[in-house]
């Protein structure tokens, strides 16, 4: 089954601009556009909103108004355009459960907003059973030229960054761009330290050639099936987020793993994630494990 690239849109700058971007991936991958719009009735006494028939007209000639500038620009790709009423965590993750990728718009530097608001948003990414995208308002095709990388986060064993690893090889394999792999580490409290550990560390030739090792490991497999794609070894002292973001000023697009956890007040993705889907000027990529 082909999967279709998801674009969430709801008529703001940032989805649109999200829009935009996804038509891009997609015509790169040869791939059709899935573009969904979530709904539900607003009933507000003092705003004349209309009926439910009346604010479904205006969902959906919103929705054609964007698919419109996207089919002008791109008119050999298959488009499609869902309309549905419903919930927006339980529609757009239901959405991205067929998708290649699920594409999203998030405003400048700040809180996530459109379909990422509050808890709305963590929901979304720790649910989504494929790739989230999420793109900055104001994210233009200028933004993936020629010398901007592909960066992708590694930590742990190779298995547990494999997932991350393979989408941004994929992604910079169709860019023809290179892939910047960044493994962050930082000094183990004393008491991690086991014989165990410090025999490895001892073969290793310290603790920097032990990170190099281990990104080294990760990034074999897919060296081998990604052969024309240029990679970028990036091993640094200091926590994960501050370092992907020192190295995110010339990324077409930050790559992160999905850490997530649920706590009685609702999901929470990881650090990592949560720093640079703020901070970042790229748009960014949360991929959940394989």
């Amino acid at each position: 089954m082909t999967r279709p690239i998801t674009a969430g849109i709801d008529g703001t700058e940032q989805s649109l601009d999200a829009l935009a971007w996804a038509a891009r991936e997609a015509v790169r991958r040869g791939l059709p556009l899935r573009v969904v719009h979530a709904w539900r009735v607003e009933e507000h006494d003092a705003v004349d909103t209309g009926d439910r028939a009346t604010q479904e007209r205006w969902v959906r000639e919103s929705a054609e108004s964007a698919v419109h500038a996207v089919r002008e620009r791109h008119p050999d790709l298959a488009v499609t355009v869902d309309v549905l009423e419903g919930d927006a965590v339980d529609t757009l993750t239901g959405a991205a459960a067929d998708a290649e990728m699920l594409v999203l718009g998030s405003r400048g530097h700040g809180p996530i907003v459109g379909f990422l608001v509050g808890s709305v948003g963590q929901q979304v990414i720790v649910d989504a059973a494929r790739p989230v995208v999420l793109v900055r308002a104001g994210d233009r095709p200028s933004n993936e030229v020629s010398g901007h990388e592909i960066v992708v986060g590694q930590e742990g064993r190779p298995e547990d960054s494999a997932a991350a690893l393979g989408f941004a090889f994929e992604t910079a394999a169709r860019r023809g761009a290179t892939v910047r792999a960044v493994r962050a580490w930082t000094l183990p409290p004393v008491f991690a330290y086991s014989p165990a550990s410090l025999q490895l560390l001892d073969e290793a030739g310290g603790l920097e050639p032990f990170e190099r090792k281990g990104l080294a490991a990760a990034l074999a497999p897919w060296r081998e099936r990604y052969p024309d794609v240029h990679v970028v070894e990036h091993v640094e002292m200091g926590s994960a987020g501050q370092v992907l973001l020192s190295v995110a000023g010339t990324a077409q697009l930050m790559v992160v793993g999905r850490r997530a956890r649920r706590t009685a007040v609702g999901a929470r993705i990881g650090s990592v994630a949560h720093g640079v889907l703020h901070h970042a000027d790229c748009p960014v990529a949360v991929v959940p494990p394989a």
